[in-house]
């Protein structure tokens, strides 16, 4: 069995979850506030950034720090428990294929649902700036090339994060434990960012690159921009040993 059927395989397990229900729910819930709040979007100007930006910006700085992290840890749990519910992960290990060729089609598949958020995000964003424009007399869409730069950079950087998730259900059989941890670890984004040290810890990922681009479109605002070096080469570092100790560690508990 080739890792492309074994993906298409993936997709149709969770083809009757609830993990697309909970992603797209998350979405709505998230844009909620910017449209019941459009009118303080002009408040901002004194930082130095344009109502529309700050919409934006505002937006998908609640998206990067806990709304898209939080539902990838509960999606994370969901799709790792899929096969677990009817002892399906046992007929899977049964068959000649590699565990760990399992293990990473399930990751692909997680990236591929959190690729789906984003856009479920960003499709809720044209729907409240459209809404919002209506009700403040304002037009509040940004143009599609730039939205779709800055969902691109949240997806990239979000890679080394998800793994780690991924990691943690696969090494956690507890689904209630791998949910708070991951969440908890969500938490301190907020203060890491703001630290020299912010590229060792992937959950302060998508949330810095959005900071940044905050500097970028508010001339009177100062932020940390992203610096390359030393993050790509330690994202790639800490992706492989997440995705390594996952496929060694996929399987083990049922084996026992």
């Amino acid at each position: 069995m080739n890792f492309l059927t074994l993906i298409g395989i993936e997709f149709k397990k969770i083809r009757r979850s609830k993990i697309l229900l909970i992603l797209a729910v998350a979405a709505v819930i998230l844009w909620v506030p910017s449209i019941l709040n459009a009118k303080m979007n002009f408040g901002m100007q004194a930082v130095g950034i344009s109502p529309e930006n700050n919409f934006f910006i505002q937006g998908f700085l609640g998206m990067a720090w806990f709304m898209f992290p939080a539902s990838m840890v509960v999606g994370t749990v969901l799709l790792s428990q899929t096969e677990k519910a009817n002892k399906g992960i046992l007929k899977m290990l049964a068959l000649p294929i590699s565990t760990a060729k399992l293990c990473m089609a399930k990751f692909v598949v997680l990236l591929t649902l959190a690729a789906i958020q984003i856009l479920m995000m960003t499709g809720m964003y044209y729907i409240s700036a459209a809404i919002s424009s209506r009700t403040q007399d304002y037009s509040f869409i940004l143009p599609t090339l730039f939205v779709l730069k800055e969902i691109g950079l949240i997806f990239l950087s979000a890679i080394p994060m998800i793994a780690f998730f991924w990691m943690l259900s696969v090494c956690i059989q507890t689904p209630i434990f791998s949910i708070g941890i991951g969440l908890a670890s969500i938490v301190p984004s907020v203060l890491i960012i703001n630290t020299k040290v912010w590229f060792a810890y992937p959950m302060s990922y998508p949330f810095f690159v959005i900071t940044s681009e905050y500097g970028k479109l508010a001339t009177n605002l100062d932020t940390a921009q992203v610096e390359l070096i030393p993050w790509i080469p330690v994202a790639i570092v800490i992706t492989i040993i997440a995705l390594g100790i996952s496929c060694l560690r996929f399987g083990q508990a049922e084996r026992r």
